[in-house]
């Protein structure tokens, strides 16, 4: 499964700017960390009330992981 591109489609679809969305991804062994990044503007929008489309979007992306034996984390910038 291609986690980075699911997180770049996740954010996509929620933002305004969708071009200016990028992932990074590095993997070490089982744990693979995704670092997101959106336009300034758009930041609360992947952020969310108090958190919670980050966290739906953790909890996601972590769900998938499991399928698959890895490990997933997720940081917003």
């Amino acid at each position: 499964m291609d986690f980075k591109l699911t997180l770049t489609n996740i954010a996509r679809a929620i933002v305004d700017n969708p071009d200016a969305v990028s992932v990074t991804e590095v993997v070490d062994g089982d744990d693979i960390e995704l670092t997101l990044t959106v336009a300034e503007d758009d930041t609360g929008m992947v952020i969310g009330r108090h958190g919670r489309i980050a966290k739906a979007i953790r909890q996601i992306m972590k769900a998938a992981a499991t399928t698959c034996g890895k490990r997933v984390t997720v940081e917003i910038k």
